[in-house]
């Protein structure tokens, strides 16, 4: 009678196991469809976050959403690299590039224009009009734009461990993303369902389409106050959202229908750009206000020379193939920038005493 009842039992818990994976199976299905026609659900959402207040409630959260995202995922995948598999994380013993084409892809300026992208972020800039409207006071505005960029740093070095831990070492990584077109949403993929199982594909997908949805929504509300700001337009009349939305929503859907690599080159270069002309800005009000300006200064002074290589080494401006004399064009650039701001500088000091 016993044996009966756990066969019965089991039977039981075999049948609920295997109707929950079915069911967990068709949700990723379900997120994968959404995966692949994001432009279009990606484009949908953006609408209405830009035309109406809705996620602008939520949008004083994303900086908390997102730290509960990290701690999960990141340190979720951590522990499952870390505890399950023979993965082990390799030391950086070496400054040699590992891409499989080492010339076309520099470490300088292509390293610290993708690391800095999170770390010195202009796109965080823009983020400013936005945010004056969530925040109770300036003083906030440290925790929101610090810790978003904090936030994006650990898990560039959360992902970075794990991806060459799973694949066994930069090289390799290198070579497995080439073998399948240096697709990051396959690398997410299948670390996240190795390393956590089923539950891990889910997130990483929920992830990769939670990413996109809160940069599109928050570029395109930010552009919208931007632009509201400049010519004084009020955002309360209805149409008035429309006249200025819409042109932005038909710049947003030509942009899909590029080739996003190029898109995301543009979009890290200007971003760059964008964050070393407000280090000059910040260089300038500290210096008018007698305070300690090279805080500012030096890596004004830095990132100036890390655009200014970037021009004349990517193939989207001057591409050119003699890199020390792209370099060197690079350095006279920004000697000419940093010489023109301190003249500025002095004769403003001869001039507001």
């Amino acid at each position: 009678m016993r044996l009966q009842t756990g066969k019965i039992v089991l039977k039981y818990i075999e049948n609920f196991v295997r109707r929950e994976r079915e069911a967990v199976n068709r949700f990723r299905d379900f997120l994968s469809d959404v995966v692949r026609q994001s432009d279009m659900v990606l484009l949908s959402l953006c609408t209405v976050s830009t035309l109406y207040g809705m996620v602008l409630i939520a949008s004083a959260t994303h900086f908390r959403n997102t730290f509960k995202y990290v701690a999960v995922q990141g340190f979720g995948l951590l522990l499952g690299v870390l505890l399950f598999g023979p993965y082990r994380i390799p030391e950086l013993t070496t400054l040699a590039n590992a891409q499989l084409d080492p010339h076309s892809v520099p470490i300088v300026p292509t390293l610290f224009i993708t690391i800095a992208c999170g770390a010195i972020s202009g796109f965080h800039a823009t983020q400013s009009p936005l945010m004056a409207r969530c925040v109770r006071n300036e003083r906030e505005c440290r925790s929101v734009f610090f810790g978003a960029m904090i936030s994006e740093s650990i898990i560039a070095l959360i992902w970075a461990a794990v991806a060459t831990a799973f694949f066994g070492g930069a090289h390799a990584l290198a070579e497995a993303l080439a073998a399948n077109g240096n697709s990051a949403a396959w690398a997410v993929n299948i670390i996240s369902n190795t390393t956590l199982g089923i539950a891990g594909g889910i997130l990483a997908l929920l992830g990769v389409v939670a990413a996109p949805i809160t940069s599109g929504d928050t570029a395109f509300r930010s552009a919208r106050l931007i632009v509201a700001d400049i010519f004084r337009i009020e955002q309360r009349t209805q149409w008035k959202r429309f006249a200025i939305a819409l042109p932005l929503f038909v710049a947003g859907y030509l942009i899909t229908r590029v080739d996003f690599t190029v898109v995301w080159r543009y979009f890290a270069g200007t971003t760059q750009t964008l964050a070393t002309i407000v280090l000059w800005a910040v260089v300038v009000w500290l210096f008018a206000a007698k305070r300690n300006y090279f805080v500012a200064l030096l890596p004004a002074v830095f990132m100036t020379f890390i655009c200014a290589s970037f021009v004349f080494v990517s193939g989207q401006f001057f591409g050119m193939e003699n890199r020390p004399a792209a370099y060197a064009l690079a350095g006279a650039a920004t000697a000419v920038v940093l010489c023109f701001i301190l003249l500025k500088l002095r004769r403003n000091g001869r001039s507001n005493p």
